[in-house]
């Protein structure tokens, strides 16, 4: 069987040509074409045979440089196996960057073969693995269109997934939803053709510390009986970003073996129009006893969250964390690629902050702004879904949702947007994973195998 050909993949820091020791060919060759190690630039090698020697590939200042700059040259290099030379840092992050800056989504179409990595000898293999396959998963749900992943076959891909993983898993549908007690959720979802439903997976050790994620997963959002304009509708397939992200996370959990017992639930609805559609106007009753009046039928991520979250917090977890792709506001305060993050402990949404910084996965924190709780008073009921004025949406939002927590040790809310609509580094276009690899940063810390 013949050996695989490996490229040499020379990194090269901006200004640092000189202390990469290459030879005196590649080296005038390089000045020749004004290669000094500007990020993200890639420079063929010539053989002497007339062939390709390897790459040079700039990593920027060191200063200002993602850790996942990596990325950069898979999403540029064609087919064929790579092997990382000269001072790309840290081995694990550089080959995690690597691949995810290869990711293609070529399910509908034939593409060009994705580069693949020899990963470093002082990478963690395992590692490298795991957060690259929990991305992966993720990208490739948010990518696929509702035709192909509305709520039937989400929970066709659940299943499977946690077949593969050996997690119990439990689905209650439909009607079952409330004679079991998720009225939100019902209401939500009961206008589409396929049924509303609620996913309980778990695994691990009852003895150890409960983790509990939860996900918004909603497979399409057309706003309900206040739908969308065509624009707003274009994206909407990725509105189970949430359910994505959370199960790359768990997928991490699970491979690490970490020494806890997890427990995901993932609410999953299409929020649909038909004559059994939910209205503006409605008051409903959520699973803890809460009324909530219908102020808008487009908010009604946070209507699933809340009857999740509740049965989530019955058990008291050690922590409760939700994604979800919540709220436009979310992006107007902070764009597409820094997700707000709140939570009732603050020393621990730091140690996500930092997480997220040293994994290229970056989180910002937000406040849990009591005096705005105001923005969602009702006439006629407990709270109002949507909150009045236009001001804080984010903020209300999370708000909202920490009304049905109340025996969590400590809860987190991120408002990703699970979609990068411009090229960065090991982020191509279209769906992403947001949260996974800081918030398993912080799993890993304190619940190590």
């Amino acid at each position: 069987m013949p050996r695989t050909k490996i490229t040499p993949l020379i990194c090269v820091e901006d200004g640092e040509l000189a202390a990469a020791e290459l030879p005196e060919a590649h080296r005038s060759w390089a000045e020749a074409n004004s290669f000094a190690g500007q990020r993200g630039r890639l420079l063929a090698l010539p053989a002497g045979d007339g062939g390709l020697a390897g790459y040079l590939f700039g990593l920027g200042d060191a200063a200002e440089r993602p850790s996942l700059v990596t990325g950069l040259a898979g999403a540029a290099l064609g087919s064929g196996t790579y092997r990382l030379e000269g001072a790309y840092g840290d081995p694990t992050l550089a080959a995690i960057g690597f691949q995810l800056g290869a990711y293609r989504f070529d399910r509908y179409r034939s593409g060009r073969a994705a580069p693949k990595l020899a990963i470093p000898g002082r990478a963690d293999a395992d590692e490298v693995a795991r957060l690259v396959e929990a991305a992966v998963l993720a990208r490739d749900l948010i990518n696929t269109p509702a035709n192909d992943l509305g709520p039937d076959a989400f929970e066709r891909e659940i299943r499977a997934f946690a077949a593969a993983r050996k997690m119990k898993i439990k689905v209650i549908a439909g009607d079952d939803l409330l004679r079991a007690n998720f009225p939100m959720i019902h209401a939500v979802g009961r206008a589409s053709v396929q049924a509303p439903r609620l996913v309980d997976l778990s695994w691990g050790d009852a003895r150890h510390p409960k983790v509990t994620l939860v996900g918004k997963g909603v497979t399409f959002d057309t706003g309900g009986l206040d739908i969308k304009a065509a624009s707003g509708m274009l994206l909407m397939k990725k509105d189970m970003g949430g359910a994505a992200n959370v199960l790359g996370l768990a997928h991490a959990i699970v491979s690490a073996k970490l020494r806890l017992r997890l427990r995901v639930l993932i609410p999953i609805v299409e929020n649909s129009i038909a004559g059994a559609a939910f209205r503006p106007g409605d008051v409903l009753t959520s699973r803890q006893g809460m009324t909530v009046e219908i102020g808008n039928t487009d908010a009604e991520g946070r209507l699933i969250l809340a009857d999740a979250l509740a049965l989530a917090d019955e058990e008291s977890p050690e922590l409760l964390l939700d994604m979800a792709t919540l709220t436009g506001a979310a992006r107007v305060a902070l764009g597409p690629d820094l997700p707000p993050l709140y939570s009732t402990d603050d020393a621990l949404a730091r140690a996500l902050m930092e997480a997220g910084a040293a994994a290229d996965d970056p989180l910002w924190q937000m406040p849990l702004w009591s005096p705005y709780d105001g923005m969602m008073s009702s006439k006629i009921a407990d709270v109002n879904n949507a909150g009045s004025g236009g001001f804080a949406g984010s903020v209300t939002a999370a708000l909202f949702l920490r009304r049905f927590v109340a025996n969590a040790a400590a809860w987190v809310h991120l408002d990703i947007f699970g979609w990068a609509p411009e090229a960065r580094p090991s982020r191509p276009v279209g769906g992403t994973d947001q949260g996974i690899r800081a918030v398993y940063g912080v799993l890993r810390q304190r619940y190590p195998q």
